[in-house]
């Protein structure tokens, strides 16, 4: 059975986790979830690699909830964990034109990139902007609007500016609907781009470009065949055609998610910021 995800912590069960597999559940403003997998042994079974893999759940994100700020705060908080001192490179993968494949670059265009203010600021002693880190931030399209892999055009950028890691912000797939459009999911591991829909593309990934690579994405389709399977336990022909299935508010969910993961990416890498002073800047 095919079983079209992205998120490890739909691969796994709490009750029978196999060896080398660790699991810690924590979290407030979000119920978090960090799968920890010691070894490649689920590399050709599941398509994991070793590494650790943080499912953070909560409501709509397509909705502002109460606890909206500590949601930003908790998700910059455990991408802290993730990110090394030094320039980071933040991407965005996706397809702008495509609603639910553009949350990366709906991201992007709310990312503060600081890279090129310490040499425009630097006559003036008192901005504090140069004292940020240096941050990049690219967002280039698709294999089919531009002929480039991702990849292939993320490591020429990487190659010309050198960061000591790359995050990058992906669409993803998932099979449990409850998932859909509820779920962050924060990878040390890196990315195949399409992989959840079956269209992977070059990955993107620390064995790649020699660098750590931060994946972080929210699920944003679900295979109809997946939904079936799962509201009827029918077992269905794998061979029938199929078609990916995505929230109606799927325009406000991609704003709303990119938003909340712009803020909690820009407190991540600038902690002398509040999330007031990153709102100011926009």
């Amino acid at each position: 059975m095919n079983i079209r995800t992205d998120l490890a912590v739909e691969s796994f069960s709490v009750s029978d986790l196999p060896e080398g597999v660790r699991m810690n559940i924590r979290g407030k403003a979000f119920s978090i979830t960090e799968i920890i997998i010691e070894d490649d042994s689920c590399l050709d079974t599941i398509g994991k690699g070793r590494g650790s893999y943080i499912t953070l759940e909560g409501g709509s994100l397509s909705c502002f909830s109460e606890n909206y700020e500590d949601m930003i705060s908790e998700l910059a908080g455990e991408l802290r964990r993730l990110v090394p001192e030094g320039e980071v490179l933040v991407a965005g993968i996706g397809n702008n034109d495509i609603t639910p494949d553009a949350l990366g670059p709906q991201t992007i265009s709310k990312v503060l990139a600081t890279r090129h203010l310490r040499k425009e600021l630097e006559a003036d002693s008192e901005a504090f902007l140069t004292s940020l880190r240096p941050v990049s931030a690219v967002a280039g399209g698709v294999l089919g609007q531009t002929g480039i892999e991702t990849a292939e055009l993320i490591s020429a950028v990487a190659e010309q500016i050198k960061p000591s890691c790359i995050i990058t912000v992906d669409a993803l797939a998932c099979s449990d609907i409850s998932r859909l459009g509820t779920t962050i999911q924060l990878t040390d591991t890196g990315i195949s781009p399409g992989s959840g829909v079956s269209n992977t593309r070059k990955e993107l990934s620390a064995r790649v470009f020699g660098i750590p690579v931060i994946a972080i994405g929210v699920p944003t389709v679900v295979d109809i065949l997946t939904i079936v399977r799962s509201l009827t336990g029918i077992e269905l022909n794998d061979d029938l055609p199929g078609m990916m299935v995505t929230p109606r508010d799927i325009d406000r969910l991609t704003e709303r998610a990119s938003q909340l993961i712009a803020y909690g990416i820009d407190l991540a890498l600038h902690p002398t910021l509040t999330l007031d002073d990153i709102k100011g800047l926009f």
